[in-house]
């Protein structure tokens, strides 16, 4: 017969010890500064959506404002629309969307997929360390550069659309990345011990489980494309007539529009601009809503 000993006994639990006050101090202090740090991060995007919305929405709620364009009207004349301005801007971003995007995608795919820590793979994070830092205007005069004084090719919507896909996609590239990386790596082991190739796991798991983050990622990248201004000034004209031919003829968007119509220095000119703003602000928040929309939807089937 053994008997037991206080080395057999389990270990009692530690006693609780009180936050010391010291503690609850610091935690407070932190919690006040961080707090105090948000609002003054949100207070100059509150005045901006006051100021814009108070000076523009009223220009929104008129019919015309959505259907007709200025043509016919003088820069003093109130009156018209800005539906020209509004397909160039969708037309523009679209176009961008539809190079930038699949291209944008492959690269995120070889560099966590197949790339890992090769050299090719390295030169390609850095490439796309340096377009996300170039500036709207050097990536338009780039595209200026080429397509116009080299190629011969006209200023047109195209020309903008091929330097906005340049800041596009290395933010669709890193967060394409970054959401690849959180896919489990228990779910590629799993296919591939069932005898699944890599490129059909890819497409089949790790695509659809990141799929949500993905349309996010592509649709705050439009968001930013489409309120880019340098690239509609170098390598488009402006027009107040509605042009549907992205790839000749001159073709206004909102962000063009609100730089011709700023230099008329008016009352009308300025009402203009205003309302431009807003129906900017609407039309990437509608984007956004979509992508949230879709996001969730993706996220819900994969689940």
């Amino acid at each position: 017969m053994t008997t037991a000993t206080d080395l057999d006994r389990p270990a009692a639990p530690p006693a609780f010890q009180e936050v010391n006050s010291a503690r609850r101090l610091k935690n407070r202090l932190a919690t006040i500064l961080v707090g105090f740090a948000f609002l003054i991060a949100l207070a100059p995007l509150v005045w901006l959506l006051i100021t814009v919305l108070a000076k523009g929405f009223e220009h929104v709620l008129n019919v015309d404002w959505w259907q007709k364009s200025l043509a016919g009207l003088t820069s003093r004349q109130f009156g018209g629309g800005v539906y020209h301005a509004i397909i160039g801007t969708l037309f523009q971003g679209l176009i961008c969307a539809v190079i930038a995007v699949p291209i944008a995608i492959l690269v995120a795919i070889y560099l966590v997929e197949y790339g890992k820590r090769s050299r090719l793979a390295k030169a390609v994070t850095f490439t796309v360390d340096i377009l996300s830092g170039v500036p709207s205007i050097v990536a338009a005069l780039f595209i200026y550069a080429l397509w116009v004084t080299t190629l011969g090719m006209p200023r047109s919507a195209f020309a903008v659309s091929l330097a906005l896909v340049l800041l596009m996609i290395p933010v669709v590239v890193r967060t394409t990345e970054e959401l690849l990386k959180i896919v489990p790596d228990e779910l590629r082991e799993a296919a591939y011990a069932l005898g699944i190739p890599k490129w059909k796991t890819i497409v089949k798991i790790v695509i659809p489980t990141a799929m949500s983050g993905i349309i996010t990622g592509i649709t705050l990248a439009i968001a930013r494309v489409m309120g880019e201004t340098a690239p509609v000034l170098v390598l488009v004209g402006y027009t107040v007539f509605i042009n549907y031919d992205p790839f000749g003829g001159n073709m206004s968007s909102l962000p063009l529009l609100m730089t011709s119509e700023r230099l008329t220095t008016n009352e009308v000119g300025e009402a203009r601009v205003w309302g431009a703003a807003v129906t900017l602000i609407l039309i990437i928040t509608v984007f956004n809503l979509l992508g949230s929309l879709i996001s969730r939807l993706t996220s819900l089937k994969t689940k």
